[in-house]
């Protein structure tokens, strides 16, 4: 068959209906007509609802891992700034921390200073401020050495002060320190005196088994002595001024079998917690013995020689 003859329509058992460009020309038409009524009237608004309440669950499922996603990714960077703000948070704390104890240290310091200046304003004998830098390192007695020494002017057996009361004495001075023997040493006594009755004594080092204090020794069992009197430098010494809180008597011990009683008292000084002193000047100092009189030489008178004494005796003659 020549392909000439051939029909190029299609046969009726297979006709698809319209054609495709009709097609396009109504539903191009309708779309138009759908988006003007829509736009003036509202028309397809309860449709479109429709549409977006059934299709609400599949969206919602269909955001769920997104939105895992990008809430695990927050929840990381969250985690890392909340361990960056606690770990400032806690240095920060440190540092205030370290600042407020700074600030009670200097707190403290200002405080007995101020006490320091005080007394020093109240005792008329003159001295000197010192810091103590440390314990002595033996550790069967009790001293402290302090930053003043021989290029200061401390002079060995300088009486030791703090805010309170006496806390000891000079017992050795280098160029730019000194050791100081607190009056709690069993090697140190101070002559004191009893405020209340005037009646004096001298305190030694406790050196008993509680230690930490002093003792008034050689005190008769009836002497007029109560818990709670205050001693002071007697200042017979000629060392420590008179008139400085020593300590207070805390127990008295009378027992029938000794004429002494045992009392012993509570320093007043920070014995163990000093750290700014007072030194001072001793009082006196000993007085140097007198120069020695030269030897007077007699000169010998020749015998029988005119100008003789009366009571002279000439050599056989009898008176």
């Amino acid at each position: 068959m020549p392909l000439g003859t051939l029909d190029r329509t299609a046969p009726p058992l297979f006709n698809q209906g319209q054609s495709a460009l009709s097609k396009l020309i109504f539903f191009g038409a309708l779309s138009l007509f759908l988006m003007v009524a829509d736009a003036r009237f509202h028309i397809v608004q309860p449709v479109r609802s429709a549409i977006g309440a059934v299709l609400y669950p599949v969206q919602w499922v269909a955001l769920k891992p997104v939105q895992a996603v990008l809430g695990g990714g927050r929840y990381l960077e969250d985690l890392q700034t909340a361990q960056r703000n606690e770990e400032d948070a806690r240095k920060a704390l440190m540092m205030q921390a370290e600042r407020a104890a700074q600030a009670d240290t200097l707190a403290q310091d200002n405080a007995r200073l101020r006490e320091l200046l005080e007394l020093r304003q109240t005792t008329t004998t003159p001295g000197r401020a010192a810091e103590v830098l440390y314990d002595a390192a033996d550790p069967y007695t009790r001293k402290i050495v302090i930053d003043q020494g021989l290029a200061q002017g401390v002079q060995p057996g300088s009486p030791v002060i703090d805010a309170r009361g006496v806390l000891g004495q000079v017992t050795q001075v280098l160029p730019f320190t000194s050791e100081v023997t607190l009056v709690i040493d069993r090697d140190l006594s101070i002559p004191v005196q009893n405020t209340r009755t005037g009646v004096r004594s001298v305190a030694f080092g406790d050196a008993s088994a509680h230690g930490g204090g002093l003792e008034l020794r050689f005190m008769a069992a009836n002497a007029d002595l109560q818990e709670g009197d205050l001693l002071s430098t007697s200042g017979v010494d000629g060392i420590y001024p008179a008139g400085l809180p020593v300590a207070k008597i805390e127990r008295i011990e009378r027992r029938a079998d000794s004429a002494f009683a045992r009392i012993y008292c509570v320093p007043l000084a920070h014995v163990t917690a000093a750290r700014y002193v007072l030194v001072l000047e001793p009082t006196g100092t000993p007085a140097a013995p007198p120069p020695a009189a030269p030897a007077v030489t007699q000169r010998k008178r020749p015998e029988g020689k005119p100008g003789a004494g009366k009571n002279e005796k000439k050599p056989g003659v009898r008176p």
